[in-house]
């Protein structure tokens, strides 16, 4: 035990274990595809379009970011597609083609490249695109009314609507098997919780996302929506809704969990998560907004760089004369 090596140091050059970032995105595009592929299976060709344009719209932005800057071209890395699928999964299917493209335009140049691309952008690329897309055009990215022409077998009312304007009794007419199995109205690539939940936990047991952020942001969803619901059962929802409903499930597996806007510590990423979960139903329940996701992660995106310095105490002694 007394030889035992505690740390070994070297000098370069080292051993490189074959990740990169396009290793890294492809993964997630993988993990994404079970809740894409059900939103085009549900809402056929519109979303397939709004998919295809918002991954195209982000590359082509990016490619021409980087010949504007003069920089390198990087949509090799796979990370503007990235962008652009998430934000498309975050879309209505068929919203207007020019909303796909604005929204494209402010999540790659104005979210990331601006602040120097992959690594350097504070906030979560694809919210900043949405962000704006909702605080500048609210009625074209609402479901309810991109959604009215569609029946699909169940009740088409977006769920976080119901119960914000009519109240915790509208949850009833909802169940946990159909928020599940995609039996909700709601973003293309939002409403099959299983398919996002196994997408999920195959990025954490991959590595590629970390469990604290995302278990912490659903543990913040569930506990003040159970506070909330323990207060006025009759004005506030369970919390089982809360966690399965709007981009709850999304936001906690393929939002929050962003690298350059998330926190890389233990503690701030569970403070992060914690924190971002609780923000979440407080703008839903009390807030202007029909879901909080959105401005939550935002928020905490912001909040991120003063987290992160919650740090582990430094190993060795202290220099007590220098």
């Amino acid at each position: 035990m007394l030889n035992q090596k505690l740390l070994v140091g070297s000098h370069a050059p080292f051993w490189h274990n074959g990740s990169s970032l396009s290793n890294k995105n492809a993964n997630i595009l993988l993990a994404a595809l079970p809740a894409v592929a059900m939103g085009v299976y549900q809402y056929g060709i519109p979303a397939l379009a709004v998919l295809a344009l918002s991954v195209a719209s982000a590359m082509i932005w990016e490619w021409l970011f980087n010949l504007a800057a003069r920089r390198p071209v990087s949509i090799g890395d796979l990370d503007a597609a990235v962008i652009g699928m998430i934000l498309g999964m975050l879309l209505p299917a068929g919203v207007t083609w020019w909303v796909v493209i604005v929204g494209s335009f402010a999540a790659v140049v104005i979210g990331k490249m601006i602040f120097g691309g992959v690594g350097c952008n504070p906030l979560n690329p694809p919210l900043v695109g949405l962000a704006i897309l909702m605080l500048s055009w609210k009625s074209l990215v609402e479901f309810n009314a991109a959604l009215v022409d569609y029946n699909l077998g169940f009740n088409m009312i977006y769920p976080l609507s119901a119960v914000k304007f009519l109240g915790a009794g509208a949850a009833a007419d909802y169940d946990v098997t159909g928020f599940l199995m995609a039996g909700q109205s709601g973003a293309i690539g939002a409403t099959f919780g299983l398919g996002l939940i196994i997408g999920g936990i195959y990025l954490i047991l991959r590595g590629f996302i970390r469990w604290e952020i995302a278990v912490s942001f659903l543990v913040g969803v569930f506990l003040a929506a159970l506070l909330f619901n323990l207060s006025d059962a009759e004005k506030y929802a369970p919390p089982l809704f809360h966690l399965l409903t709007g981009y709850t499930l999304i936001g906690a597996f393929f939002l929050a969990t962003e690298d350059s806007s998330s926190p890389i510590n233990f503690v701030p990423m569970l403070i992060y998560g914690l924190a971002g979960g609780v923000m979440t139903v407080l703008i839903r329940n009390i807030g202007a907004f029909v879901d909080g996701v959105v401005f939550a992660v935002l928020l905490l995106n912001a909040a991120n760089p003063l987290l992160d310095k919650i740090r582990p105490k430094a190993m060795g002694r202290d220099i007590q004369n220098a």
